[in-house]
């Protein structure tokens, strides 16, 4: 009988000891960064981060201008530095 109680009690699946660890959230400032843009350099002497495409556009002047769209400053387009 103290046989067949010890298979028994060794047949039992173990549960851990140590409650299950929460998803680790990312700490690094590279992980935070949004994904899908890029660094330009801005006409006003300035990094700009931006998602959208760069754009050639028409001044006021006549002239064409390049410019970075969806920046993350909240601009919705900067003129480029050439």
């Amino acid at each position: 009988m103290k046989a067949l109680t010890l298979a028994w009690l060794l047949s039992l699946p173990v549960l851990p000891l140590s409650p299950p660890k929460p998803a680790q959230q990312p700490t690094t400032h590279a992980a935070k960064r949004p994904r899908g843009g890029r660094w330009y350099f801005a006409a006003s002497g300035h990094a700009v981060y931006c998602y959208g495409p760069v754009m050639t556009v028409p001044r006021a002047d006549g002239e064409l201008e390049r410019v970075a769209t969806f920046c993350s400053d909240g601009s919705p387009i900067v003129p480029l530095k050439d």
